[in-house]
């Protein structure tokens, strides 16, 4: 398994989908496996931009991962995004049976996410909301980073700034010098 790290605008739903498709292995985003569920309690919860609770994400999850059996690798995007969340991925390994082999952080400076957010064209990509995302996304990232390294999960912090492909090449030359892709 590998798990994207990366504010918004950084790339990880990009990357990871290229990756899926170039090896054949599952993208899983955590936000349109909840869009998915048309539950209306999620549904709210994304309205809202609040965080959908650790038990509702976690089943959601383990469906996802249950139904990626047969696929040698699942990347997952969005998820998990608070310490419960990683905390549930690392005890519930029994059940999906996958072990994390990378953690890849995409690093992306304020400029730039703020330049592809404007280019994205979303109303509520304002200076002011970004910089409320970015403020929260640190909070988030530090703990999980924490806890991840304490439980010797191998990390790497990419840079997210260049081309589509460069960023891509840069992610692919690190899974195959860890032997986790053979390129």
């Amino acid at each position: 398994m590998i798990i994207f790290f990366g504010p918004a605008g950084a790339g990880k739903s990009v990357q990871g989908q290229i990756l899926a498709a170039r090896h054949g292995w599952r993208w899983l985003s955590a936000g349109q496996l909840l869009r998915d569920t048309r539950d209306p309690e999620v549904m709210e919860c994304l309205r809202s931009g609040e965080l959908v609770p650790v038990e509702t994400i976690s089943r959601v999850m383990d469906t996802a991962l249950a139904n990626a059996g047969d696929i040698h690798k699942v990347i997952l995007d969005g998820f998990p995004r608070e310490v419960a969340q990683a905390e549930w991925l690392l005890e519930a390994k029994s059940s999906h049976g996958r072990d994390i082999d990378l953690v890849v952080v995409l690093e992306v400076p304020r400029q730039e996410i703020l330049e592809r957010l404007r280019l994205r064209g979303r109303a509520d990509d304002t200076p002011e909301a970004i910089d409320v995302r970015l403020s929260i996304y640190r909070k988030e990232i530090y703990p999980l980073l924490d806890l991840l390294n304490d439980n010797n999960i191998p990390i790497v912090h990419i840079n997210g700034v260049g081309t589509v492909g460069q960023v891509h090449d840069t992610i692919e030359a690190e899974l195959v010098d860890r032997g986790i892709s053979e390129g």
